[in-house]
């Protein structure tokens, strides 16, 4: 369900690639484009043109590993809002729910999702485009760039495993060195594996506010993308607005034209399911609350359509391995105190 235009990508990240082994590299390739030549870094590129852009990087004898070069060389400012949202989150795992949301703001060529396990937990990059049209090394770079991005907030971290649907394109000692663990190679799917426990490990002295201001600046951004013809994409945003404790696929279809049966089958080929979306929206209206409102934990249950306090406190474990709570206290917002923060 891709869409028939080329995605685009940020300048900010088409930079970043551009100047990865410093701007002599690139002349003046790519259809005229350098590094300088673009006027924000929100300005969007055609995917083709940063295919482009790669081309003239990886030179003639498609250099084995620029796309770990580039990936490891990333810095907040190539991410522009997420970047920013990165450093202020108060875990890897919000750290990775900011890059589910908000990929598409650095880039429109893949999605990310996340799959969360009690004991370990995965971080997935799946290409939209199609198969082919991205360099594997393309692949590397965001992959890379995940592991190099959680380093921002979480030094001492190194993940589990990483995991790449291509077979190995260079040495593979050089990914091992810059990803700092075992990598697999034409594995079923691109992903950083990590343990539960450090995903949800909280960090000290974050700014709950400020996360909420680079969120609405983000959000701002996403809402001034065009459409997306990707499926799962317009089921979070309808979901964003919706009734969370009686939304249900049939709702869809009159927004859609898709019966439930189809819109099933549908996600399902997209990588997801109607019941990873309603959760993952329960998930980010019940942090959002927590924060920024001092409703009791029965309210925030009914808000984001779960049955009560008993069944928000289950939920919020699964999700933080905390209780709501203990999340609350730990991130007041502005000083607020909640009439839930003894549970």
């Amino acid at each position: 369900m891709r869409a028939a235009a080329w995605p685009t990508v940020a300048a900010s990240y088409a930079h970043a690639v551009a100047h990865a082994r410093g701007p002599q590299d690139m002349g003046t390739g790519a259809a005229g484009t350098t590094g300088g030549a673009w006027a924000s870094p929100t300005q969007r590129l055609p995917f083709a043109e940063v295919r482009r852009l790669w081309e003239l990087l990886l030179g003639p004898d498609e250099e084995p590993h620029v796309g770990l070069v580039v990936g490891s060389s990333l810095r907040p400012a190539d991410l522009h809002v997420l970047g920013h949202l990165v450093l202020a989150s108060a875990s890897l795992a919000e750290a990775a729910a900011a890059a589910v949301r908000y990929h598409r703001l650095v880039s429109e060529a893949g999605v990310v999702s996340l799959d969360r396990g009690p004991q370990r937990s995965r971080l997935v990059y799946r290409p939209t485009v199609a198969p082919g049209v991205m360099h594997p090394q393309q692949v590397e770079a965001v992959v890379t760039g995940m592991v190099t991005a959680a380093g921002w907030i979480a030094p001492d971290w190194a993940p589990v495993s990483v995991a790449f649907t291509h077979r190995a394109i260079g040495a593979p000692g050089r990914y091992t060195e810059i990803l700092r663990c075992p990598v697999v190679f034409d594995a079923a799917e691109n992903a950083v594996t990590v343990r539960t426990t450090e995903l949800d490990r909280p960090r000290a002295l974050t700014d709950p506010a400020l996360t909420a201001l680079h969120r609405r600046h983000a959000d701002g951004l996403l809402g001034g993308l065009p459409a997306t013809d990707m499926l799962c994409a317009r089921v979070r945003g309808w979901l964003d607005q919706a009734d969370l404790l009686r939304a249900r696929p049939e709702d869809l279809r009159d927004v859609l034209f898709l019966s439930p049966r189809t819109l099933r089958r549908a996600l399902r080929e997209e990588g997801t399911s109607w019941r990873e979306l309603l959760d993952e929206a329960r998930h980010m209206r019940a942090l959002q609350l927590l924060r920024t409102t001092d409703l009791t934990l029965d309210a925030v249950a009914r808000q984001v359509g779960l049955s009560g306090a008993a069944a928000l406190v289950r939920a919020f474990t699964r999700w933080h391995h905390m209780t709501p709570g203990a999340y609350r206290r730990h991130h007041a917002h502005n000083g607020v105190t909640s009439r839930a923060d003894s549970v």
